[in-house]
C-alpha cells in the first residue's frame, strides 16, 4: 500500500512541477527576450516620462505595448502584478517531489554503497546540505564580485568552477542517477532562492520608496538584472539534470560527473545563443551562432566518446542463441529481490517464465538499453549478463 500511495503522490507532485515549470521558465523567457528586444520609445511623451525602451507586438489576435522604465516609473498603477509564485511553486513542488521520489526511499534510490555507505539519515542530511551550501557559495561569490569592473565574467568563471566541483562531490557521493538529479535540484534552488532573497525584495524597496516619494537607488534593479540573467543561464542545464533520470546511459557512465558538466555547459551555451540572437536581430552584437554550435559540438563529442563498440567483449560473450533456462539464472541472482514471490516493486513480478514474458520489453529497456535496473546497479548485473538479457530478448524472448 504505502508503494501504492508514493506513486500516487509522485504521479500529482509530478504533475504540479512541470506546470509551475512551464510557467516560471516560459515568464523567464518572455522577459529576457522583452529585455532583449527594446528600443529606445518614439513617442517624445514617453521619454519624458523616463521610459527606456518599448517593444510592439502581435499575439492572439490583438497588439501589445510593453514599456520599460529602467529605474521607476512617473507614478505607480493601481494594480502592479509580480511574478514570484511561479518561482517559489516550481521550488516547493521540486523538493515535494524529490523528497517523495529519492529522500523517503534514500537507501533505494539515493544511496550506491559502492560509492558511500551511508545510513539513510546521513545521506539525506548530505543531500540537503548540498542544496543550501551551494547556494551560499554562489551567493558570496556575486556579493564579492558582482558589482566590480569585468564582475560578470568573474563572477562566471567562479560560478563554473563551482558547478563542477558540485558536480564531481554528487556523482562520487550519490547513486548516479540521484547525483544528476541533485546537481539540477542544487541550481533550480539558487534559482529560486535569487527570486527569494534579492530580486523580489529588490523590486519591493523600489516601490516602497516610489510611494514614498523617496529617490530610488538604481543598485536594487542592477542586481536583480544580474541574479535574473543568472537564472535564466542556469534553466536549460536544471532541465537536462531533470530529464537525465530516464536515461541510464548517462548517470551509469563510469565518468559521469564529466558527462553532466558537458551537457549542462553545452545547455548554457545554446541559451546564450538565444539571449543574444534578439539583440543581433536589431544590430546589438555579431551573429551567436558561435554559442550554438559551440554547444552542439559538445553534445555531438559527448555521443562519439560514450558511443558503445558493437564488437565488444560482452557481445562476443554472449551465445547467439539464449534460452529461457539461461536468462533465468541472470533474472534469479539479480532481479528477484525485488520482483519475486517475496516484493514485487511496481506490481512486477518475474519469477516465473509466464511472468518474464509479460514484462520482456520493461527489461529489456530498463536493463539493457537504459540500465536503470537493478537500482543502482545494487545486485551487481555485468555487462555479460545485460548482453545475455538482449540476446535473449531480440531472439524473441523465447520462456519455452
Amino acid at each position: 500500500m504505502e508503494s501504492y500511495l508514493l506513486d500516487w503522490a509522485n504521479l500529482l507532485l509530478r504533475w504540479v512541477h512541470v506546470i509551475t515549470a512551464i510557467a516560471w521558465v516560459g515568464s523567464s523567457f518572455y522577459f529576457v527576450f522583452l529585455d532583449s528586444s527594446l528600443v529606445p520609445p518614439a513617442d517624445e511623451r514617453l521619454r519624458g516620462e523616463g521610459a527606456t525602451g518599448e517593444l510592439w507586438a502581435v499575439h492572439g489576435g490583438g497588439f501589445y505595448h510593453p514599456v520599460k522604465y529602467a529605474v521607476a516609473p512617473p507614478r505607480l498603477p493601481p494594480h502592479l502584478h509580480w511574478f514570484f509564485w511561479e518561482s517559489y511553486s516550481t521550488w516547493l513542488s521540486g523538493f515535494a517531489l524529490f523528497t517523495v521520489s529519492y529522500l523517503w526511499s534514500a537507501s533505494t534510490y539515493l544511496i550506491d554503497k559502492s560509492l558511500m555507505n551511508w545510513s539513510p539519515g546521513v545521506a539525506v542530511s548530505v543531500a540537503v546540505c548540498f542544496l543550501l551550501v551551494f547556494w551560499v557559495c554562489y551567493d558570496a561569490i556575486c556579493q564579492a564580485f558582482g558589482q566590480r569592473k569585468h564582475g560578470d565574467a568573474i563572477v562566471g568563471a567562479l560560478v563554473l568552477v563551482l558547478v563542477c566541483i558540485a558536480s564531481w562531490l554528487a556523482c562520487h557521493w550519490f547513486a548516479g542517477r540521484a547525483a544528476f538529479l541533485l546537481v539540477g535540484a542544487m541550481l533550480a534552488t539558487s534559482m529560486s532562492a535569487n527570486v527569494l532573497f534579492w530580486i523580489i525584495p529588490g523590486q519591493r524597496k523600489v516601490v516602497k520608496a516610489i510611494e514614498e516619494g523617496k529617490p530610488v537607488d538604481p543598485i536594487h534593479g542592477v542586481r536583480g538584472k544580474q541574479r535574473s540573467v543568472h537564472n535564466t543561464y542556469f534553466t536549460l542545464p536544471v532541465l537536462f539534470a531533470m530529464l537525465s533520470n530516464h536515461y541510464g546511459f548517462l548517470y551509469t557512465h563510469k565518468y559521469n560527473w564529466v558527462v553532466l558538466i558537458l551537457m549542462m555547459f553545452a545547455g548554457a551555451a545554446i541559451r546564450q545563443f538565444f539571449v543574444m540572437r534578439h539583440g543581433w536581430k536589431l544590430g546589438r552584437n555579431g551573429h551567436p551562432i558561435g554559442y550554438a554550435l559551440t554547444g552542439l559540438a559538445a553534445i555531438f563529442a559527448l555521443g562519439v566518446w560514450m558511443a558503445p563498440t558493437a564488437t565488444g567483449e560482452a557481445a562476443k560473450a554472449a551465445p547467439a542463441q539464449v534460452g529461457y533456462e539461461q536468462v533465468s539464472h541472470v533474472v534469479a541472482q539479480r532481479c528477484y529481490l525485488c520482483h519475486g514471490s517475496q516484493v514485487q516493486m511496481k506490481n512486477v513480478r518475474l519469477d516465473s517464465p509466464e511472468g518474464l514474458a509479460a514484462h520482456a520489453q520493461a527489461v529489456y529497456q530498463q536493463a539493457v538499453v537504459q540500465k536503470t535496473m537493478p537500482m543502482n546497479n545494487a545486485t551487481g548485473m555485468t555487462d555479460d549478463e545485460r548482453a545475455l538479457l538482449a540476446q535473449w530478448f531480440q531472439g524473441g524472448a523465447k520462456v519455452r
